[in-house]
């Protein structure tokens, strides 16, 4: 496995992640939580060492997978990442109640790498309007958080006002052969990694469509 160096934080992540929203599936629609895990821990023992789930992947359920899959040793080989809801969000109160309780669901004291999820410029000034980035303070000082990005599914003007509203660690972006103008696009992409933020990709591969 390759890695490569977080520039806010030295950390060393696999170059391929897991991403936890296809597990595998039995008839009727559930996950097939043998499986799961076996695949998780397999990723793991092969030297991937970062997760990727949120709260709405797979009807709320992933969470709770990646947590099961995670005990007997395996928690302190990885980072998680996960993400806020941020359509769910309503009040500052919402945002410490659903991260108290995806800690709860993975059974960890701490999201390595927590993002407020699907972010465009309207949900960006939504929650800033709450007090988004006093919760992101309060929970690093606390400990919850260890590290604070974003995901982005927006106009690329509103990419480049997120990534300068915060001091973020990191952000995500859909980045592709396909994609290379799309959302934040290539431009978006080089803008984040001046001001220093570490860039993680979603949908390489569209989703399999491209192989």
């Amino acid at each position: 496995m390759r890695y490569r160096t977080m520039p806010k934080n030295g950390d060393e992540l696999s170059v391929l992640g897991f991403g936890c929203m296809r597990f595998p599936m039995m008839e009727g629609g559930k996950i097939h939580v043998d499986k799961a895990i076996e695949q998780v821990r397999h990723a793991i023992d092969n030297g991937v060492n970062y997760l990727d789930t949120a709260w709405p992947y797979h009807g709320g359920a992933s969470e709770t997978i990646v947590g099961k899959a995670l005990q007997d040793g395996y928690r302190d080989k990885v980072k998680i990442a996960t993400k806020l809801p941020t359509w769910l969000i309503n009040s500052r109160t919402d945002m410490d109640s659903y991260l108290d309780k995806q800690l709860e669901k993975l059974q960890t004291d701490r999201i390595d790498y927590y993002l407020l999820h699907a972010l465009n410029g309207l949900t960006w000034d939504k929650l800033a309007e709450l007090g988004v980035a006093e919760f992101l303070d309060t929970a690093i000082a606390d400990g919850r958080i260890v590290n604070a990005g974003f995901s982005f599914h927006g106009l690329p003007g509103d990419f480049k006002q997120i990534v300068d509203d915060y001091p973020w660690d990191f952000c995500q972006i859909q980045y592709n052969y396909l994609d290379e103008e799309y959302q934040a696009g290539t431009a978006g992409l080089k803008y984040a990694a001046s001001k220093g933020l570490a860039v993680i990709i979603m949908e390489p591969l569209r989703g399999g469509n491209l192989g």
